[in-house]
């Protein structure tokens, strides 16, 4: 089938959306592949869809290749067994939620976990039928708070979901890695360079937890790799090497001091080496040897909150978004003026341990960063307002009622596996690997008969890859300023034919080099507009990306045709006799 412009339901546009973000979002509208409904919901255009059913196909084709089975679920489900597993409520404001005309619950999935769990307990009894991998391609539904970024980040989306069943651990390991290899494959066919990194879990649970990361300047995720080994990992899920215990013997006794004008660490550290009576004998102070308590609210799911502090070395801030993986399916918020105002034992500014702990004055757990091993020695807040407390002693002047990672994580850190130095970088996450366990299967009663008769809770994995995402992703690693520069197996076509000029002849070739090349299987885009100017067709071809542009113009005279490869912008003029085996050849290779 030739796509022909002149009635191809497209428009471009000459400007960047006013809420476009990121190239691709810039790109993707612009030229008519998406059309924006709300915030993070989009309309799928004829040359957009063409891509996406381009990039579902090579996973759907990858997941089969690996022996898996697809099924197909319904967006639209109830709410009983995401009651039993207790996600109704985990995901909180996350879901959209709805009721039928007889009041009974459902939400639109945002992930599928129970119905395959379901699913498989219907109709499987025995060891027999395990191992077991079964997927799908669906459209999923979450209600993003901070949609973004065009496809990138969604309301709707949709998603390749995949979930082993085993009857074992070791069985559960050889379907991880079956399907860990299938996503090599599967994102070396998208032309997406990818890092795998240790990951949270999140909402999913299980133990082993990694994500394929594209990296990119304009992903969300932070990740970091060792300089030295193959470590890899989300920040959110660096985890900090304790710093050994260290002796404390004959350290000075805690006392509290004035310490006026110190509104920052580096003036409080300042003061600190400046004054006799103050300074270390061993060294000078360090703004690591501060150590900040930062007071956040932890919102449950359900709306019940508490306070939570967290005590930090004072170099380095409290990473938010890492104290979210730390505390979830709850949420962290500033506390407020109110929250401080209903525990005057804490004084902003200089909240110190003795205030802190659930079973101190204060009531607020107190939670505090590997490094504060024992015997460290601080300088922190003494719950009054301009003074502080030095040569605070870890387990000898205070405790903690435990240890959170989540202290931002920086170039240069140790490596929690070799101890060599980390270096970070940019991610987009195109999919994550879990081995869920049994924590589904253990609520929703799946179970088989082992080979001694004797009932065993099944063992899950739960495999996804954003399949829309990646034509966004995909975009944002293909592009210039002209326009989108499509892979040939993702683009929705294989050649973009242009006709120019005012007489027949460009016009009547381009359909003839048409019919040729769809006849022998090549995917052609026909621009057979006769009211476009050549500068339109042009700036449009470059706009829209298909990987080899051919120009009937002005070289018909002569027998020959322009052929342009869109991304390296090369141009060779061919006789039209060899235009349609050259560009067979091309397509092929």
């Amino acid at each position: 089938m030739i796509l022909r412009m002149s009635t191809l339901f497209l428009r471009t546009l000459r400007e960047d959306p006013a809420d476009a973000e990121v190239p691709s979002h810039r790109l993707l509208v612009r030229a008519g592949y998406i059309r924006r409904v709300a915030p993070g919901i989009y309309s799928w255009l004829p040359l957009g869809w063409r891509t996406y059913l381009n990039v579902e196909r090579i996973v759907r084709e990858e997941m089969d290749a690996a022996g898996f089975q697809e099924v197909h679920f319904p967006a639209l489900l109830p709410r009983e067994p995401y009651e039993r597993t207790g996600r109704w409520t985990d995901y909180g404001d996350d879901i959209f939620r709805l009721k039928d005309r007889k009041g009974n619950d459902f939400l639109l999935g945002p992930t599928h976990e129970e119905m395959f769990t379901l699913l498989v307990k219907d109709l499987f009894s025995s060891y027999k039928d395990l191992p077991l991998s079964i997927y799908q391609i669906q459209w999923k539904y979450r209600d993003e708070p901070r949609p973004r970024a065009g496809i990138l980040r969604g309301r709707e989306f949709s998603m390749k979901d995949s979930y082993s069943f085993d009857v074992d651990d070791a069985g559960l390991e050889r379907s991880y890695h079956r399907h860990r290899e299938a996503y090599v494959r599967t994102f070396d066919r998208l032309g997406l360079d990818h890092v795998i990194v240790k990951a949270m879990a999140g909402a999913m649970g299980g133990s082993l937890s990694e994500e394929f990361l594209t990296p990119t300047e304009v992903g969300e995720d932070t990740y970091v790799r060792c300089t030295s080994c193959d470590y890899a990992s989300n920040t959110e899920a660096v985890e900090v090497p304790a710093t050994e215990p260290v002796p404390h013997a004959g350290l000075p006794a805690a006392h509290v001091e004035d310490t006026p004008d110190t509104p920052t660490i580096e003036s409080l550290v300042a003061l600190l080496n400046d004054r006799e009576k103050l300074r270390r004998d061993d060294r000078a102070w360090q703004a690591s040897d501060t150590l900040k308590n930062v007071v956040v609210k932890v919102v449950h799911p359900g709306g019940d909150s508490e306070l939570l502090a967290v005590g930090v070395p004072g170099d380095r801030e409290v990473d938010l978004k890492r104290l979210e993986g730390q505390v979830y399916p709850a949420t962290v918020q500033a506390a407020t003026d109110e929250d401080f105002a209903a525990r005057p034992e804490l004084v902003r500014g200089y909240i110190g341990p003795d205030a802190l702990g659930a079973d101190k004055p204060a009531r607020v757990r107190y939670l505090v960063d590997p490094r504060v091993a024992s015997g460290t020695r601080w300088v922190t807040g003494a719950n009054e307002p301009g003074r502080h407390v030095v040569d605070l002693v870890a387990d000898r002047d205070f405790s903690a009622d435990g240890t959170i990672h989540a202290a931002e994580v920086r170039d240069g850190d140790p490596c929690p596996r070799c101890g060599s130095a980390l270096a970070s970088a940019k991610g987009m996450e195109m999919g994550h690997v879990f081995a869920l366990g049994r924590k589904f299967a253990q609520a929703l009663g799946l179970t088989v008969l082992d080979e001694n008769g004797k009932q065993v809770v099944v063992t899950m994995g739960s495999y996804g890859i954003g399949v829309s995402r990646a034509v966004a992703a995909i975009a944002e690693k293909n592009h210039d300023a002209k326009g989108l520069i499509w892979p040939r197996e993702i683009s929705p076509a294989d050649v973009h034919v242009i006709a120019t000029g005012k007489n027949d002849a460009p016009f009547e070739t381009a359909e003839q080099l048409a019919a040729e090349l769809d006849a022998r299987g090549i995917r052609v885009l026909l621009d057979d507009r006769r009211g476009a100017s050549p500068g339109e067709k042009f700036n449009d071809a470059d706009l829209l990306g298909i990987p080899t542009i051919v120009t009937c113009g002005r070289r018909i005279v002569d027998g020959k045709v322009e052929i342009k490869d869109r991304r390296t912008s090369e141009r060779i003029d061919l006789p039209i006799a060899e235009v349609v085996d050259h560009l067979v050849e091309v397509c092929a290779s």
